[in-house]
């Protein structure tokens, strides 16, 4: 039995769904973050539990053959790229495997009939630089110099970093210019554990079909001093269309506040996903990789399979990046989300693309669907509440169990399911298949590279028997 703290020399032969080495001594299992299979390594024991225990990397004895060079300095302080070090052919398997053992661990599904299912994972040209938004925290380190970076993993200590590989390039040239004007005019970053200083985050969001850029500076306060400087130095760079401050004074590990104050420019910017266009908002939810979202967006178009004729639901439907993309081939789509803000953007970008056949509510799809067919089903005796399709994105938990038993209820033609956590995906893809539908196809789509985050896309179709 292994000890804490004991160092061992360790072969790496499988990896965790969260990304970590998994390597085995005399039989006990050790995960081991910042290791890829092939490795071999020196790791000290850093907890010890019954059956497994965790390492931490000390000396690489022997790098895989699949190890890549780390593209970021500080990518295993930030944690940020958990599989930055493994080569990106290796990384889309990793993740076509995620989801398959998905599919046949949590939902019971045959390896045979998953392995029929499954396409091909979606992977990307070019791995780097696709985030279109980043939130960086503003701190000082022990010399009282200002800083920015990201959090390290599961701590709130600001690793520096103005150049995330992640990011698009510009953010660097927007965060030195930031804290130059900090500096020069005595603007004080915050400090969570006094709650004083200023300056909380930077958010930054860009535009990558339009090259619009938004900076939005979250303060601690109601009014950012010698605030015109600092537009100046900002409208400067090509591109910025948008530079707001939101107040956040409450203790809270929250970063934006639901408070907006425009410093120059619009309130919001403009981007495209194919030909639709959306505004965004400081406060807007919008997938943070346009290149995969639309690669997304067109499968999940594709496994609705419109005519021109269908009524289309979507629940969790953000700012209406899905319905707007439906309506395009629907007869009328029907968008819910709980989020106010957000249905505010899904009826004025619906507005903007003259999309007339699509309507919003606002309240949780948990409870609005169950209402909509009950009270349908009330009105209209003899009739039933029904949609030809339906479109669901939800949290990473999944769908709510109402939701699942009324998309039974209504039996939809097709259910297009899209999903952020396949394991809470497998589990509804099993209720869904005992409800009589069938899984038709299954697809990954790999939106965030370098981590091991992937969505998925699947067409459950209704049996008739």
């Amino acid at each position: 039995m292994v000890e804490k703290n004991e160092i061992v020399t360790v072969e790496v032969t499988d990896m965790a769904v969260s990304g970590e080495g998994i390597g085995k001594v005399d039989g006990y299992a050790l995960f081991i973050k910042d290791t890829v299979i092939g490795d071999v390594a020196e790791v000290k024991i850093t907890k010890v539990k019954k059956n497994y225990g965790y390492a931490r990397l000390m000396e690489l004895l022997k790098a895989s053959a699949d190890r890549v060079e780390l593209a970021c300095p500080v990518a295993r302080q930030c944690g940020g790229c958990q599989i930055q070090a493994l080569s990106y052919e290796k990384q889309l398997q990793f993740k076509q495997e995620k989801v398959r053992g998905s599919l046949i661990r949590v939902g019971g599904f045959d390896a045979a009939f998953v392995d029929q299912v499954m396409e091909p994972i979606a992977g990307m040209e070019e791995p780097f630089h696709y985030r279109n938004k980043a939130q960086y925290p503003v701190g000082t380190d022990k010399a009282g110099n200002l800083r920015a970076g990201f959090y390290a993993g599961r701590t709130h200590q600001i690793i520096p970093n103005l150049d995330c590989a992640l990011g698009a390039k510009v953010n660097r040239t927007i965060l030195e210019k930031i804290l130059a004007f900090m500096k020069e005019y005595h603007i004080s970053a915050y400090d969570e554990t006094q709650r004083k200083g200023l300056v909380r985050h930077v958010l930054i969001r860009c535009g990558f079909a339009t090259g619009e850029i938004m900076v939005c500076l979250v303060l601690n306060g109601k009014k950012l001093p010698h605030s015109q400087a600092l537009v100046e130095v900002l409208r400067s760079i090509p591109g910025m269309a948008s530079i707001t401050y939101s107040i956040n004074q409450e203790n809270t590990n929250v970063i934006m506040g639901n408070e907006i104050r425009l410093l120059w420019g619009k309130e919001y910017i403009t981007d495209r996903i194919g030909s639709v266009k959306y505004q965004i908002s400081p406060l807007s939810f919008y997938q943070v990789n346009p290149v995969q979202t639309e690669v997304l967006y067109r499968q999940a178009l594709e496994y609705a399979d419109l005519t021109g004729k269908e009524t289309v639901w979507d629940l969790y439907c953000g700012i209406g990046t899905i319905s707007l993309f439906l309506a395009q081939k629907a007869a009328k789509v029907y968008g819910v989300e709980i989020v106010p803000q957000a249905i505010e953007d899904a009826r004025r970008n619906a507005q903007i693309n003259g999309i007339r056949n699509a309507e919003f509510f606002v309240g949780k799809a948990e409870e609005v669907l169950p209402e909509y067919y009950d009270r349908y089903e009330r009105e209209h005796p003899g009739e039933h509440a029904y949609a030809d399709v339906i479109v669901v994105d939800p949290p990473r938990k999944g769908c709510a169990q109402s939701v699942l038993d009324t998309m039974v209820k209504m039996q939809p033609e097709r259910i297009v399911y899209v999903s952020c956590d396949s394991a809470t995906l497998a589990r509804d893809l099993k209720y869904l298949c005992g409800g009589g539908y069938e899984v038709k196809r299954v697809r990954a789509c790999d939106m965030f590279p370098e981590t091991v985050h992937t969505e998925c896309v699947v067409w459950i179709q209704r049996k008739h028997i």
